[in-house]
């Protein structure tokens, strides 16, 4: 059996005998007129972690570290400032988006320029190219698989100016933080229309003869600062 025909095995299998005649019967799952049977979810829904319990934040900060992401943690909103500034103070440039805390860049240096972009007033690929980092909000982190997802919120921004510049700030609250994937999926339907972002770690790829390279198709370099709560 080839690895397609076990998949799509289990596939059959989890959508139930009546389902799978179905499918084999008329070519399509299901008819609008003959809803299928209900799917069953036996995959575990959540954790036995709360958001932001001091437990998951330490698994995310593990998964984190193990991507090669960088993770630094601030005690109040003034330090996600002067973490900001120290981290970008070799920076000429910062590209934003349009609902960023405008506190957050309180301790830039005097050389660092900030570039708003905006879905009304986008910066092009090649001006995103020419900027040295961004700097972004989060919509929620996953503490089982070290993942930060961004979906498209003001202090998010478009997708592109977190996959053109080389050095990615992101900023996430503790009180984003989930235990599982189902606990962010059941967050991230309340918007299904806005475009996602999943990050795990900065780009890489290991497809060349399994050699690890990085910064591939995103940022060579991801900076996670936690901070507390609103």
């Amino acid at each position: 059996m080839s690895a397609r025909d076990d998949v799509l095995a289990r596939v059959r299998a989890a959508l139930g005998p009546t389902t799978a005649a179905r499918s084999t019967s008329s070519g399509r799952l299901g008819d609008p007129a003959d809803p299928l049977d209900p799917v069953p979810r036996a995959y575990r829904e959540r954790g036995d972690l709360a958001p932001g319990a001091p437990e998951a934040v330490d698994v995310l900060v593990d998964r984190l570290v193990d991507y090669r992401a960088h993770v630094h943690v601030a005690g109040t909103p003034a330090e996600v400032a002067t973490i900001v500034g120290d981290l970008l103070a070799a920076a000429g440039s910062v590209v934003v988006p349009p609902g960023l805390d405008a506190a957050w860049l309180g301790a830039l240096g005097a050389g660092t320029a900030v570039v708003p972009d905006a879905r009304d007033d986008p910066r092009t690929p090649d001006e995103l190219d020419r900027v040295d980092a961004v700097v972004t909000a989060a919509r929620v982190a996953i503490a089982d698989t070290g993942t930060i997802v961004l979906d498209g919120e003001p202090d998010q921004g478009r997708r592109a100016i977190t996959l053109v510049p080389d050095l990615h700030v992101c900023v996430v609250r503790t009180d984003q933080v989930v235990e599982t994937v189902p606990e962010a999926v059941r967050l991230l339907a309340a918007h299904p229309e806005r475009p996602q972002t999943w990050i795990s770690g900065p780009s890489a790829t290991s497809d060349i003869e399994l050699s690890r390279v990085e910064g591939v198709h995103g940022p060579r370099t991801l900076h996670v600062i936690l901070a507390p709560p609103r």
